[in-house]
């Protein structure tokens, strides 16, 4: 990946499908199987192939017609009845099981084409789907418990005044004790913007690795620590002239870092799966209720089917508040068709440009944030919030920080981005926000005061002004009347576990670090090893279709 001019002109997350992309070239298969735009003849040669075109991915039935031997890696989901024994026998007669995923009751499997399709005709089997890219204001209340105020007079920015939340840092509404978990690039948490105020250590409390090819839980690639300066970077740590210039929304949350991707980027719907599967894990241990998805599949389908949207689901089931990008792809028909932005239950953000002030009633949809109505009749987004010219932290060292795109200021410390991929964590910390004062909200609580049109200042949109939001004692609760992935029950909207036989990852001590699953899937954490470790600038045209996904970073 040439970092001078792939991430300045799209900023890509390159394919990471292992051998089967490289098998399908050599073969000479047409780019766009991979690409997620299907073949003219994929839907007949999925019906007409042996498999159920509900069940199997129509890039794997293409691949299987012209391909059979081609080598891949398909996630399978098995029925709610079908024991793991059972599950992990009918895999291996197909395959070699490559990771086991509970949280939507299937495994992971490297295999043919033809025996994909196969598997696919099984009676056990719920859905099989190639494992693809996935692109990556003043208030009278009381100080809250335990909590200090946070200073907003040096601002340079103004998302947070946008969004209102700067009165409520003086009263100690500063996300504080919330965890936060960032499933991107990793996050960089030795910088002072991401220090704690009272002890000075990281509040980058965990990190975690769960990308065979990362060789770090540092952030190489830049787009995770990007993002997570937005939800709780707090530049009051800073001794030099950059002093309180910018502040996250939410300045005193604990960041969870999980990173799914390798040293350039790259990652999968696997690893994004493993990711979510860690955080359920750990949701307790680290008090995490909030989970930002700055990210999208390659490939659009219905989330009833999607794998990733099911593992999404199963997350906001056991509690954690799930906040996804909605995409950059403007008012495109299929804007908002790939998950997990088209999954109904989660907090889905298009952005707005705040078109140079802080007052919300000059705010504008920006042209390249996805909207629309998913395959399954969903309008999205959900909510919207910044998402232009925002500035935030920048990973030194990282592709990001040596892209030369004139977007990197404060003499290195900070960068300047646009996209869906900088508004949804805008929302992740206002989420932390109003669970710090809130903490019994559930997931469908959250979502629905912040989807409310009572705590918006702009008619016109729902961007939430963060004093309603936790003024609004009793919120509706959203998401009422869904039906939720095949894979979920409808009456607990968990995974359909069959006597506890699909139990959750184990893990294990290796080489001084936490390993499950997955080669190199690791994790230290504060106290057993530390880990410190749009529309854009108009001069800078390069960034403003920028989006986290099979062909770009947002």
């Amino acid at each position: 990946m040439t970092r001078s001019v792939q991430i300045v002109e799209r900023m890509r997350w390159m394919s990471a499908l292992a051998g089967a992309a490289i098998v399908a070239l050599a073969v000479g298969i047409a780019f766009a199987i991979f690409s997620g735009q299907l073949v003219s003849d994929a839907s007949s040669a999925s019906l007409g192939a042996g498999g159920s075109a509900a069940a199997l991915d129509p890039r794997i039935a293409t691949l299987a017609e012209r391909h059979p031997n081609a080598s891949l890696q398909a996630i399978v989901q098995f029925n709610a009845p079908v024991a793991e024994a059972k599950a992990q026998a009918d895999a291996k007669a197909h395959g070699r099981i490559i990771g086991n995923l509970p949280i939507i009751h299937g495994l992971a499997i490297q295999t043919t084409a033809a025996q994909a399709r196969a598997l696919a005709t099984y009676a056990d089997v719920h859905a099989v789907s190639l494992n693809t890219t996935v692109t990556t204001q003043s208030v009278r209340m009381p100080m809250m418990p335990g909590s200090a105020g946070v200073s907003s007079d040096q601002l340079q920015s103004t998302y947070a005044q946008t969004l209102g939340v700067t009165p409520l840092w003086k009263f100690g509404v500063t996300g504080t004790g919330v965890g936060v978990a960032v499933i991107d690039t990793g996050i960089d948490g030795s910088l002072s913007d991401f220090a704690s105020a009272g002890n000075g250590n990281s509040r980058v409390i965990v990190s975690a690795v769960d990308n065979p090819q990362a060789t770090t839980a540092n952030d190489g690639y830049g787009h995770g620590t990007d993002v997570a300066g937005i939800i709780a970077g707090d530049g009051n740590n800073r001794t030099d002239a950059l002093h309180g210039q910018y502040v996250g929304i939410a300045p005193n949350a604990n960041l969870v870092s999980i990173k799914v991707a390798d040293e350039t980027g790259a990652t999968t719907v696997l690893d994004v799966i493993y990711g979510l599967q860690f955080a359920v894990e750990h949701r307790a241990q680290y008090n995490i209720r909030v989970l930002n998805l700055s990210l999208d599949a390659s490939t659009p389908q219905s989330y009833k089917t999607d794998p990733l949207d099911a593992a999404v689901e199963a997350t906001w089931m056991h509690g954690i508040v799930v906040v996804v990008a909605a995409g950059n792809r403007g008012s495109a028909s299929d804007a908002v068709q790939y998950s997990p932005a088209n999954d109904p239950y989660v907090i889905t953000v298009g952005g707005v440009d705040e078109n140079g002030t802080a007052n919300p009633s000059d705010d504008a949809i920006a042209s390249w944030s996805s909207r629309g109505t998913t395959q399954d009749g969903i309008q999205k987004p959900d909510v919207y919030a910044p998402g232009a010219h925002i500035v935030s932290v920048l990973a030194p060292g990282s592709a990001f920080a040596d892209s030369n795109c004139g977007c990197v200021i404060g003499g290195g410390q900070y960068i300047q981005t646009s996209g869906t991929s900088m508004a949804a964590p805008m929302i992740a910390g206002l989420a932390a926000d109003l669970l710090q004062v809130h903490p019994r909200w559930t997931p469908d609580q959250v979502k629905g005061d912040l989807s409310s049109s009572a705590v918006s200042d702009n008619s016109s949109l729902q961007e939430p002004n963060a004093v309603k939001a936790v003024l609004n004692w009793n919120p509706p609760s959203a998401d009422q009347g869904l039906t939720p992935s095949n894979l979920l029950s409808a009456a607990t909207g968990s995974v359909k576990y069959t006597l506890g036989t699909w139990s959750l990852a184990t893990w294990s001590r290796a080489n001084g670090a936490l390993r499950a699953g997955y080669a190199n899937q690791s994790y230290t954490c504060k106290t057993c090893s530390a880990t410190s470790s749009g529309t854009v600038n108009s001069s800078l045209g390069t960034w403003n279709l920028a989006t986290w996904n099979t062909t770009s970073l947002n």
